[in-house]
């Protein structure tokens, strides 16, 4: 492990890696993991890659596990990173590609957290922890956690999805419906830390789930031949990804695999866009969005606790940040199936929207690589597509027009 200790991005305190964390003591800002990355350009090549398993794992200078023993796996996968051939042409793309994250176990990006964050909450000798969540994260710990022997308190929204509902009571956690927002339920979760002295796995409040989102960043930097795209854009809610990503790439240039930068774009939805708002007015950190609610259920994060990352990234790198309609949403949300095959999540859709209205707004150029993320796969928002199939008698025939 090349890890040397957490930092406090705002205060720059330090902290001992090898003693649980969660907020910075001294200014309560989000803490990030730092490495000896002289000693990981010393160590890390790609020619060693070719002899490692196809994972996450396979980055493991710049991940936070001491020993390999504690790791917890479910078998991740390095998702593919698909070029979007017709839908690409037809919207007026050169080079359109999606990184599918909806074949990591559980259907989601959010598994990659959970496995890092996990894994390391096992080495520190956690017992239980509790978070609050909109779905996939919660049930990506869940599962986890109980590969690990970790107990699991899950708190989140009466209104998310009943897939990942599921998936948390039958991997044995500790499940909690609010009848509010994710905000509520993180609220709760405060209340259950203080009281009980238990891990608090809240978005950005331990250090180490930043540490497996960063591997998409790592990821598509090798799918791409080990250089940079030029645009990312990243469905945002609590940001994780969007800093992860980040952080993977500065990591990168700071050992000489990389020079320049892809402009990162965070993606919202009209009905909970504090990070766009914030962007637009220059601002560093965002306002609580009231009355949020959105399609795209993963990204109705009305305040992020890491929100002044999320825009640091977009100021830093040149990107924006785009809000789009919840009916836009599904609508690229079907043209992307019915041209692609992809059937994707909504947040994931998102993305694949604000894409095209910022290739007609001009600030993508037709020519450029551009990447989107998407986060999960559809199958768990079934709730999400409409269908009217014709129903047939058992003696029935079918009708074809060509």
């Amino acid at each position: 492990m090349y890890v040397t200790h957490l930092e406090c991005p705002k205060c720059g305190a330090v902290f001992d890696h090898r003693k649980l964390a969660g907020l910075c003591t001294k200014c309560s800002s989000p803490l990030l993991v730092r490495y000896d990355l002289k000693k990981i350009k010393e160590k890390f090549s790609k020619k060693r890659l070719k002899h490692r398993s196809y994972n996450l794992w396979r980055y493991k200078e710049f991940l936070p596990i001491e020993n390999e023993k504690n790791i917890i796996s479910l078998g991740e996968v390095i998702t593919p990173l698909l070029k979007l051939e017709k839908f690409g042409s037809l919207a007026g793309f050169k080079h359109l590609y999606l990184k599918d994250e909806g074949l990591n176990p559980g259907g989601s990006f959010k598994s990659r957290g959970a496995a890092v964050g996990i894994s390391r909450a096992k080495e520190l000798g956690v017992k239980s922890f509790a978070m609050p969540t909109n779905g996939n994260a919660g049930a990506a710990w869940a599962i986890y956690g109980a590969k690990a022997g970790i107990e699991a308190n899950i708190v989140m929204p009466k209104s998310a999805p009943l897939i990942t509902r599921n998936e948390c009571a039958v991997s044995g956690a500790k499940l909690y419906l609010v009848n509010g927002l994710i905000s509520d339920a993180g609220k709760i979760v405060a209340k259950a830390v203080q009281k009980y002295a238990i891990m608090d796995a809240s978005t950005l409040k331990e250090p180490y789930r930043i540490e497996g989102k960063k591997t998409m960043g790592l990821e598509i930097i090798e799918q791409f031949g080990w250089k940079s795209p030029d645009v990312i854009l990243y469905p945002t809610g609590g940001g994780v990804g969007l800093i992860g990503i980040y952080k993977a790439l500065l990591e990168l240039r700071a050992i000489g695999i990389i020079e320049n930068l892809p402009r990162l774009v965070a993606v919202q939805a009209q009905n909970c866009a504090p990070i766009v708002k914030a962007y637009e007015s220059k601002s560093k950190e965002s306002i609580f969005w009231e009355n949020a609610h959105t399609i795209a259920f993963g990204i109705t994060v009305p305040k992020a606790i890491g929100d002044f990352l999320v825009l640091d990234a977009i100021y830093k790198t040149n990107g924006t940040a785009v809000a789009v309609a919840d009916e836009d949403i599904l609508h690229y949300q079907s043209l992307l199936a019915q041209n692609e095959g992809l059937f994707i999540c909504p947040e994931g859709a998102a993305t694949l929207t604000a894409a095209h209205k910022l290739l007609k707004q001009g600030w993508i150029n037709p020519k450029e690589k551009v990447v989107l993320l998407n986060t999960g796969t559809g199958l768990k928002y079934p709730d999400t597509v409409q269908i009217n199939p014709i129903t047939l008698e058992p003696n029935g025939e079918i009708e074809i027009k060509f």
